[in-house]
């Protein structure tokens, strides 16, 4: 019986299995570890994800400089120990010396750091987040492609500002570096404008009840800031709604994602006019943006239009494949010319040019948006401005920048 490739990548994600099992007719490939929450509340966000990154790999015919990809799933939850457990199994294990991954924020971190120990492997990240991925403390062979969250964050400080007149905002977000970068990333553009924050809830993943994070926000802020995803922002969003709340939204990168936009419930009327920001815009009418977005519905069970998580994916996948294809997919150097190549790479993607600062961090253009109602009754992210070529420092000199202190709970602060 003949397996074709589509076939055996398809059990591969499906099941897990290792290298060996998959080995067959596969002699002469190349082994990409996709490491994503594919279990907890963030599942969703993981799935969009692998179809980022298959997207990229049907871009190339499933092959690169001439070898069959060969993909190996890792799967985690979102917390840090899950998945190094899941990068340490890719590499030690599958033996991946390109691994594309994590999805969450505190994870990326985790993995940054695991990275160190594997100086043959080259790390290139999924969507994670976080500031500190790969501004303090960098790892030579851990790479994004794909941004921080303070970075998808411009323009939006200033839009709600001076656009829609909110002047004092709540924020809710979960408990973890992501959301921190986040919120950073609003507050340093919304509080140089005049703004105040007089009230910040931090929440767990996966929190189910939100009464009480409900009842302390204010009743005098203009708005909230919300930074939740998947299920939290869905289960915060329909409480929101349920209690009656009449406070206007601004939107998180993840809280305004396709993920959340096309879940089920009673959440349009809640998210309709809601700003927000990020790396990505549903109503792009750019080419490569179209082109983009038809290749990704070809996915089973692809969303309206493509994920931040799903772009992510791709974007860091297709920077692989691209330096792959320049060192003729030959890593038997531990991968030093490969990160060579990857560290000097720009090239155009679905939403502009990407390049790499001296960290290994994206430099590229950032979207600022609003929800608004598609002809097809579909809720979409309507694309209100470009910012272009945002660098992880805002545009703020680097000691300057760093000055202001790693992100945190109380870090920026502007009650």
């Amino acid at each position: 019986m003949n397996i074709n490739r589509r076939t055996l990548l398809a059990l591969a994600l499906a099941t897990g299995l290792t290298a060996p099992t998959l080995s067959v007719a596969q002699a002469d490939s190349i082994k990409i570890g996709v490491l994503a929450t594919f279990e907890g509340a963030f599942a969703v966000l993981g799935e969009d994800s692998e179809r980022g990154a298959l997207t990229a790999i049907d871009e190339f015919g499933g092959k690169v400089a001439g070898k069959d990809i060969e993909l190996i799933k890792g799967s985690s939850d979102a917390s840090p120990d899950s998945a190094v457990r899941a990068a340490r199994k890719l590499v030690e294990q599958d033996g991946v010396k390109v691994l594309i991954g994590p999805l969450s924020g505190d994870e990326g971190i985790a993995v940054k750091d695991y990275a160190k120990t594997q100086p043959d492997v080259t790390f290139l990240n999924g969507s994670s987040a976080a500031q500190d991925t790969t501004l303090r403390n960098p790892a030579e062979n851990f790479f994004r492609f794909s941004t921080d969250g303070a970075q998808w964050m411009a323009g939006l400080g200033n839009y709600a500002f001076n656009e829609k007149g909110y002047h004092k905002v709540a924020t809710v977000a979960e408990d973890y570096s992501f959301p921190y970068t986040q919120v950073f990333g609003f507050m340093a553009e919304f509080c140089k404008a005049g703004g105040t924050v007089p009230s910040k809830s931090w929440v767990p993943i996966g929190n189910k009840d939100y009464s009480s994070v409900i009842a302390a926000i204010p009743d005098d802020v203009d708005a909230i800031y919300v930074a939740l995803g998947g299920a939290d922002a869905v289960n915060f969003l329909s409480q929101y709604n349920d209690a009656g709340g009449q406070a206007p939204l601004i939107g998180g990168s993840i809280t305004v994602d396709q993920t959340v936009l096309t879940a089920k419930g009673r959440l349009h009327d809640v998210l309709v006019g809601t700003p927000a920001a990020g790396p990505t815009a549903d109503t792009n009418d750019s080419q490569a943006w179209k082109d983009f977005s038809a290749a990704y519905k070809k996915q089973d069970g692809a969303f309206p239009s493509p994920s931040l998580f799903a772009h992510a994916y791709y974007i860091n996948m297709k920077a692989a494949l691209l330096a792959l294809q320049e060192v003729n997919g030959d890593l038997s150097d531990g991968g030093k010319k490969f990160r060579e190549v990857l560290s000097k790479l720009e090239f155009e993607t679905p939403t502009g040019k990407v390049s790499l600062d001296e960290n290994r961090n994206a430099i590229a253009d950032m979207f600022l948006t609003e929800v608004s109602e598609a002809d097809d009754g579909t809720l979409v992210n309507k694309l209100i401005k470009v910012t272009p070529q945002v660098n992880q420092t805002l545009g703020i000199p680097k000691d300057e920048f760093l000055a202001l202190g790693a992100v945190s709970r109380e870090n920026p602060s502007c009650p």
